[in-house]
């Protein structure tokens, strides 16, 4: 090897190394700034690891990290000997770690260290080591830290190291391989899997066609052609069974390879969490307050590409327990909690799902701010606290009462929101006054394989994940109410959302049916339905990102090599399900021939000029309209002449909108009138009420819209 050649590997030896050791010291560092009498303890481990990194920047010409090594080993050899350590000190050696990471980003893209952070720490180091060291400049940021290394293979040294313990009988060294590698072998893994399944449907045509020459021999028995076509039935059944042979063993040999290429790939939840306690620390630090994280289900096996991609949506939410949810060390005193606050990350397994939790014993939510700030962007303020609580997730709306380096420009959970709905997850808040906060994130255990559900929409065929379908159904009208203006499948328990999913995609929708199918998605606690062309199998397939270039395509998540070896968008159920709650009515059913003569509306509101109102917008439309001032008119108008529907206020003298519903539903004569209520009463108990009572639609003033009223009349009529 050339010189040149050596000097590169060296370098790229070392910079793989140093992630690790900066694990390492970070981890140490925190451990010994919250129990400063194990410093007799921790000590020796910190300068072990700083003696490994400052060899091995010598092996790679790393002067000033040798340098910077060496000065910080000066820095804290003394506190072995009894010497206290000062809030400035520690300040300066987590800077100076920072530094060191800072220089192997800078060293691995080829940049120079003049002028860097570590360059700058220098002097500082230098004069710590000889008496009280000054508070350092900030630092860069810390970033997440990559997950440490198992173990990995050291480059020679100038200065001796302890002798390694020599290899026990039977036992093997562990190898690193990089993280590049395992992906490619899973990928070839999924790709060796989808053959065996596309196998699988060639095994199946070929029974098939055996099955087609004996029909065939059968009708020309006795001819000169049975012996011929008996030949070659005899020598399909040979090929099939020969096939399934083949494609048992490559079953088996794919299923064992692709176990074994994610057991390789697996981590435990703790190194996914590696660099979060140093990032409370600093927000902590920075807001005068006082943090304890813990890591509850540390040993859990994750998928790596799975933990890498939860590091970012983890670090945004540690970094905002620390900034809004715990509170000063005063304040938490006379709320009779310890000065230092508590954050807990957790992870279990739910089924095929990992639940990731992040707690914290702080405030909680503070809803009637995040109420208030929604309403000062002039959006909906939920009076539901659970749906109120969801705000936290709007992009732009913060409650921090200042902007700061972590707080108040209300960047943050709608990103991690995003990001965990492009993970094939779902994000969900809880909290208790006082008490604290908990987000519990709902992931699926593996990114690369996936059970789908397909469907059909708009001449398209697309893939949804079985784990989010609730269920499949046929829909009826029965089924169907409009509530302010937007459908709803009608459940004994509740009404949810139904859309047209060809609408939510923009494709072109297909003919209204008599009996549509339909797929009810859940993301969380919300559900919806959405109306389909066909539902067409349940398969498993292998999941392809669609690369940087679509990576924020509305709905999509990810691609899927169907077993045929075709393509189908993979779509995000979180995303599916808030757009089919924000969408406008559509038509599912066909319907009749419209009629030559005039339909006859019962009209009835006490407010003359709510009344004259709605009277001009149905009479413009071609309506005849009973104007009535009360409920007990309008029952009294429907017995006396009939109405092919009625639209009613809610609250009116001698019977009220409800009681005149319920009037005709119990009617033998009028029970299939249609009753549009249009009201003032926005409650969510009030629209459950008029339903309940057999309202055909509920149409809110404060929303209300000429359009709107005659198109839901035109749909029910």
């Amino acid at each position: 090897m050339d010189r040149d050649r050596l000097a590169q590997a060296l370098l790229d030896s070392f910079l793989e190394e140093l992630e690790g050791h900066v694990v390492s010291l970070n981890r140490d560092l925190l451990a010994l700034e919250q129990a400063p009498a194990r410093a007799k303890e921790l000590i020796p481990g910190i300068l072990r690891t700083l003696h490994s990194v400052k060899g091995a920047s010598r092996a790679a010409s790393a002067s000033m990290v040798e340098n910077a090594c060496h000065r910080m080993e000066e820095v804290l050899e003394p506190l072995i000997h009894g010497r206290a350590a000062t809030p400035d000190l520690f300040e300066l050696c987590f800077a100076t770690v920072d530094a060191l990471d800072d220089a192997g980003r800078r060293l691995a893209s080829r940049q120079e260290l003049a002028g860097s952070p570590l360059e700058t720490l220098l002097p500082q180091l230098e004069q710590a080591a000889h008496g009280t060291p000054s508070r350092p400049p900030p630092a860069p940021a810390p970033k997440p830290e990559p997950a440490a290394p198992a173990s990995a293979e050291k480059p020679a040294e100038a200065e001796p190291e302890p002798a390694l313990p020599s290899q026990a009988s039977g036992e093997t060294l562990p190898v690193r391989v990089s993280g590049q590698k395992l992906d490619a072998l899973l990928g070839r893994s999924g790709e060796l899997r989808v053959a065996m399944l596309r196998l699988e449907g060639h095994a199946e045509s070929l029974e098939a066609l055996r099955d087609d020459v004996t029909g065939l021999r059968e009708r020309v028995r006795g001819t000169q052609s049975e012996a011929t076509l008996r030949r070659v039935e005899l020598e399909l059944a040979r090929v099939a069974r020969v096939l399934a042979q083949d494609r048992r063993a490559l079953f088996q040999s794919s299923t064992g390879l692709d176990d074994e290429v994610r057991r390789a790939r697996m981590l435990p939840f703790e190194e996914g969490c590696t660099g979060l306690e140093r990032a409370a620390r600093d927000v902590a630090h920075g807001l005068g307050r006082r943090v304890r994280m813990e890591v509850h289900g540390g040993g859990l096996e994750l998928d790596r590409s799975l933990l890498q991609s939860l590091r970012e949506p983890l670090l945004h939410l540690v970094r905002n327990a620390v900034a809004h949810g715990l509170e000063a060390p005063e304040e938490r005193v006379r709320h009779g909690k310890p000065e230092e606050g508590r954050v807990v990350l957790s992870a279990r397994l739910r089924g095929s799902r990992v639940e990731v939790a992040v707690e914290d014993d702080g405030r909680g939510l503070d809803l009637e701010s995040l109420r208030e700030r929604a309403r000062a962007r002039g959006l909906e303020a939920p009076e539901d606290d659970e749906d109120a609580a969801r705000l936290v997730f709007l992009p732009g709306l913060s409650t921090a009462a200042k902007v700061t380096a972590v707080s108040g420009r209300g960047v943050g959970l709608d990103v991690v929101r995003a990001q965990v709905e492009a993970l094939r997850g779902s994000v969900e808040v809880a909290f208790k006054a006082g008490q604290g906060t908990r987000f519990t994130l709902d992931v699926p255990l593996t990114l690369s394989t996936l059970r789908v559900l397909l469907v059909s929409v708009g001449g398209q065929v697309l893939a949804l994940a079985s784990e989010g379908v609730d269920r499949l159904l046929r829909l009826s009208p029965s089924d169907v109410r409009e509530v302010e203006g937007r459908m709803s499948w009608v459940t004994p328990e509740a009404l949810v959302p139904l859309a047209s999913l060809a609408g939510v995609l923009e494709l072109p929708p297909g003919p209204p049916r008599a009996r549509p199918p339909a797929v009810v998605l859940s993301a969380g606690t919300a559900q919806a339905a959405l109306v389909v062309d066909e539902v067409i199998a349940e398969q498993e397939v292998l999941v392809r990102s669609l690369g940087s270039r679509v990576k924020r395509a509305r709905h999509v998540a990810a691609a899927a090599v169907l077993p045929d070896g075709r393509m189908a968008l993979l779509l995000n159920p979180a995303s599916l399900v808030r757009a089919a709650g924000g969408r406008p009515s559509a038509q599912f059913f066909p319907t009749p021939k419209e009629q030559v003569a005039r339909r006859r509306v019962v009209l009835a509101d006490d407010s003359p000029t709510t009344r004259m109102l709605e009277q001009s917008i149905l009479e413009g439309a071609g309506y005849e309209v009973v104007a009535c001032a009360d409920g007990a008119e309008a029952w009294e108008r429907l017995q006396a002449g009939g109405a092919d529907a009625m639209v009613m206020d809610v609250e009116m003298p001698r019977m009220d909108g409800f009681q005149v519903t319920e009037a005709v539903r119990t009617s033998p004569r009028f029970g299939r009138v249609p009753v549009v209520l249009v009201t003032s009463r926005e409650k969510p108990e009030d629209k459950a009420r008029g339903l309940q009572a057999g309202a055909s639609a509920y149409i809110v003033k404060s929303a209300f819209d000429p359009t709107s009223l005659l198109e839901t009349l035109r749909r029910l009529l």
